[in-house]
């Protein structure tokens, strides 16, 4: 099946690979996600949803193994200060439920900021647009479909 987020990079030109993997509503972990996959979790980026003082919405994008830097985030995006979104709002901004949310195709436009630990690996696998499907796509390729921000927003 081919969502919004596939059919953007078909539109592109991208070449991408879906990954699928059997989901465990109670268990939408990255980390446990990526050993589905076969793959090492800081290859498995997480989305996340994130409003600026000063701009507003963003994505975030990082490895699924670490957690977001907040302070890093909000320098490298021009705010003062960030904050993930209430989970209630996910859906109603971006148009995807948790364990879907992608920045591909999202329901607005927003910035993305993904992790330079990204530029370590060849391809790295971020959500296809809902639960249960990965694409795994090169960082730069990512980047020129989002429209990204490389930069360091995780914590050492």
């Amino acid at each position: 099946m081919k969502t919004n987020a596939a059919r953007l990079l078909d539109k592109l030109g991208i070449p991408y690979q879906i990954l699928s993997y059997e989901v465990d509503p109670d268990d939408l972990a990255a980390e446990s996600t990526a050993q589905k996959v076969g793959l090492p979790a800081e290859q498995v980026f997480k989305t996340l949803v994130v409003r600026g003082d000063t701009t507003g919405i963003c994505f975030a994008v990082v490895p699924g193994n670490v957690q977001l830097d907040l302070k890093a985030l909000a320098r490298i995006s021009g705010n003062r200060k960030v904050e993930t979104v209430a989970l209630k709002e996910v859906q109603p901004l971006t148009g995807y439920i948790r364990g879907g949310v992608t920045a591909l195709a999202s329901k607005r436009d927003y910035p993305v900021y993904l992790d330079e630990t990204a530029t370590l690996f060849e391809q790295i696998t971020v959500s296809g647009g809902m639960r249960g499907m990965l694409l795994l796509l090169s960082p730069d390729d990512y980047l020129r479909a989002v429209s990204g921000t490389l930069g360091a927003i995780v914590q050492n």
